[in-house]
């Protein structure tokens, strides 16, 4: 898995509350099994008028956010399905991180095993966060994982909480069965020493 340790990006705000994962790669898009090529699928129901023409009014149609790589969004961000094609999507079309208040537990979860990092902020936070992404081109993020910051275009930081563990695995890019293999040794013991005393198993 990409390792993930610091990003600089420009931050498209997305003020939607309740993006559910439908909004975020509709349900036509979950015939492949494949990690790459559902960028082009992202927010397609608003991306994309019913022609097949691009919505110029969605954010990320805009010339200033087509090359964004942070979402800024509203409350509880992946709610719905469990669909593992959401952050396929939001990786392929290039987003590494999200900003939001609240996010759906499985969503957040399948975040963090596609190297994207979803972080939760304040709803203060998420204002001044907001702002700062409307700055179209300028409004540039830089996201410090190690040092667990978010520093805005005009230099002020936010600090975020995130648990060790997972931000360890981002840092390291090592997704559940990397972080397994990281462990054979522990695992090669145990399976002798039950062999020892269990070898009818």
């Amino acid at each position: 898995m990409e390792k993930f340790k610091s990003l600089t990006g420009v931050g498209a705000p997305l003020p939607i509350i309740n993006i559910d994962t439908d909004m975020i790669i509709p349900k036509q898009y979950l015939k492949t099994i494949k990690r790459t090529g559902l960028g082009t699928a992202l927010f397609s129901e608003m991306r994309y008028n019913e022609d097949g023409s691009e919505n110029p009014d969605f954010v990320l149609n805009k010339p200033a956010y087509r090359n964004a790589s942070i979402i800024v969004a509203g409350d509880n961000f992946g709610c719905g399905s469990s669909r593992e094609h959401a952050p396929w999507a939001l990786k392929d079309f290039g987003i590494r991180c999200i900003i939001s208040t609240s996010f759906a537990d499985i969503f957040y979860n399948n975040c963090f095993k596609n190297s994207i990092l979803p972080i939760v902020v304040t709803s203060e936070q998420l204002e001044a966060l907001m702002d700062d992404a409307q700055r179209g081109s300028n409004a540039t993020l830089s996201i410090d994982l190690e040092a667990q910051t978010i520093k805005g275009p005009d230099g002020g930081v936010i600090e975020f909480d995130i648990d060790p563990a997972r931000k360890n695995a981002l840092l390291e890019g090592l997704d559940d069965i990397g972080l397994t293999l990281g462990k054979v040794a522990q695992i090669d013991r145990f399976e002798r020493q039950t062999n020892s005393v269990r070898p009818w198993i």
